[in-house]
């Protein structure tokens, strides 16, 4: 199972993935950290995004993927992290160090991490 970032699955959902993130995600089942729930709630309220958590079209989307909660592992994770960063980026980032989940990232700080498993 592959853990995206809340932009990754903003970008499948708008259906604006580049050709290997489409298929990379063709490929395998989604999961997404519980923090991505509150990124996109909290870009939705500052209107960098259309879609929000009330859409049933997202409500729909969101029904197939599996939610990883915060929780202490997780969050006992963080300190482990080769890197620094937006705390919402560090929960999504340890979830996969606890779950052993690749993670499907665009971003630069935690694609250069040795630590963090990236989906390839």
């Amino acid at each position: 199972m592959l853990n995206l970032d809340t932009h990754v699955l903003l970008h499948a959902l708008g259906g604006t993935l580049t050709p290997p993130e489409e298929a990379l995600l063709r490929r395998e089942a989604w999961g997404i950290s519980a923090i991505v729930l509150w990124e996109i709630a909290k870009l939705a309220q500052l209107g960098r995004i259309e879609i929000d958590l009330d859409d049933p079209v997202l409500e729909r989307a969101l029904a197939r993927v599996h939610l990883w909660p915060l929780e202490l592992a997780v969050c006992q994770a963080i300190s482990r992290l080769d890197f620094r960063g937006d705390p919402a980026d560090e929960l999504i980032a340890a979830t996969s160090l606890v779950h052993g989940a690749p993670l499907v990232t665009r971003d630069r700080s935690l694609r250069r991490s040795k630590l963090v498993p990236l989906a390839s």
